[in-house]
């Protein structure tokens, strides 16, 4: 599969996603991307159309305890602070939107990671 096939069947796959979840403020979406060296999660508000919170794995408090960012490990550290960030604020329910990534390797590692730190969905 060449890289514009392989990059538009993942924008297929995300609207097809976005179709059936929206955020609320009660219970947000958190939506994940994922680079070659990066991961970001953030928890959005639909409604009101803005970012309650956001953490990478470019943020210290992330990357310190791993060695690579790029990797499951760092996903599952991510999924954990993003997780604690949300309880601070309230937050104990999100919809997870995995933003056209295939369910499985860093993308569960993180939602796994989230589950950890006490977020249903």
């Amino acid at each position: 599969m060449d890289r514009q096939a392989k990059i538009a069947a993942r924008a297929k796959r995300k609207r097809r996603i976005r179709k059936r979840i929206a955020g609320s403020a009660e219970a947000p979406r958190l939506c994940v991307y994922k680079s070659l060296r990066h991961m970001y999660a953030q928890l959005v508000d639909d409604g009101q159309g803005k970012v309650i919170t956001g953490l990478s794995t470019l943020n210290k408090e992330v990357s310190s305890g791993v060695k690579k960012t790029g990797n499951t490990e760092a996903a599952k550290a991510l999924g954990k602070a993003i997780g604690r960030k949300a309880q601070e604020l309230g937050i104990k329910s999100v919809v997870f939107d995995r933003n056209g990534f295939k369910y499985h390797g860093r993308v569960k590692a993180l939602a796994d990671g989230a589950r950890e730190s006490g977020l249903t969905f």
